[in-house]
């Protein structure tokens, strides 16, 4: 048997547990520990040997799974010192800091550039245009005439666009009156690069009940979101599997313009397909 233990790197104060508790229970039947930690407890007790393995308090750890980690302020001189550890460490992880880079909003602005993709899948014309395909129109907010032009078309024409952090997690985004308010406030300053703006997709409603806790059942008008879990395994530059593994779908009420279910906004659903 495997001594080494998969460890959960967890916040402080943890609210979105149930499906942790769900992937935990499932490594646990199959006889592999599970250890849940913060990033305080690997600064004071990780450690890496000749080889690079990680341990915690005497243990090998195999696979951090992040939990944690994924907003600016998560992060202090004491937490990136813990980060850089397990990054530098032969422990799996998930995601490692290229994979979660390569999640977020400016990265996404970054590969819908111009050229940018057919940089990075050279002689692939056809694999370009199918990619390209699924994206959203995403403009870039940096200082400059090309910035200058899209923030005053956004102020002009709010309902457009949607004004986008980089964060995850859900209601963050800023819509409407709110995103001209915020835009005008910051146009003119540096500001403004730490967000990037996109086209707002317009979903096409339909009718359903949403069965929450206190609320009326009542037919409302709703949107979903579906979202496909994807199993990725890298080792250096060479893929080593990718495929699909599921599905997770959101729905809620139209009026609702931001927030996911750990926002307490959308219910989970289950597709129905005609």
């Amino acid at each position: 048997s495997c001594s080494a233990v998969v460890m959960f790197l967890v916040e402080e104060v943890q609210r979105n547990i149930f499906d942790q508790r769900c992937v935990e229970n499932e490594l646990w039947n199959r006889n592999i520990r599970v250890i849940r930690q913060r990033f305080r407890d690997v600064f004071e007790k990780g450690s890496l040997d000749d080889a690079k393995r990680l341990y915690m308090d005497g243990q090998e750890v195999a696979v951090v799974y992040y939990r944690e980690g994924y907003v600016p302020k998560n992060y202090d001189q004491q937490n990136w010192e813990a980060r850089l550890l397990l990054e530098r460490s032969r422990a799996v992880k998930c995601p490692d800091i290229a994979t979660q880079l390569a999640g977020t909003k400016k990265v996404q602005q970054e590969l819908s550039r111009p050229g940018t993709l057919e940089r990075l899948l050279p002689g692939r014309a056809e694999a370009v245009a199918r990619i390209r395909a699924t994206f959203a129109g995403l403009y870039s907010l940096d200082v400059g005439e090309e910035g200058d032009k899209i923030a005053a078309a956004a102020i002009a024409d709010p309902d457009r666009f949607v004004l986008k952090p980089q964060r995850e997690g859900g209601g963050n985004n800023l819509y409407g009156e709110e995103l001209r308010q915020v835009l005008q406030k910051i146009k003119d300053s540096p500001e403004r690069t730490s967000y990037i703006l996109m086209d707002k997709i317009k979903p096409q409603p339909a009718l359903n009940y949403l069965l929450r806790a206190h609320s009326p059942l009542q037919v409302s008008q709703c949107i979903s979101e579906l979202g496909i879990f994807g199993v990725y395994v890298r080792q250096g530059k060479e893929m080593v599997m990718n495929e699909a593994a599921g599905h997770l779908l959101r729905t809620k009420a139209i009026e609702h313009a931001d927030g996911g279910v750990a926002a307490g906004v959308a219910v989970l659903d289950t597709p129905y397909l005609v």
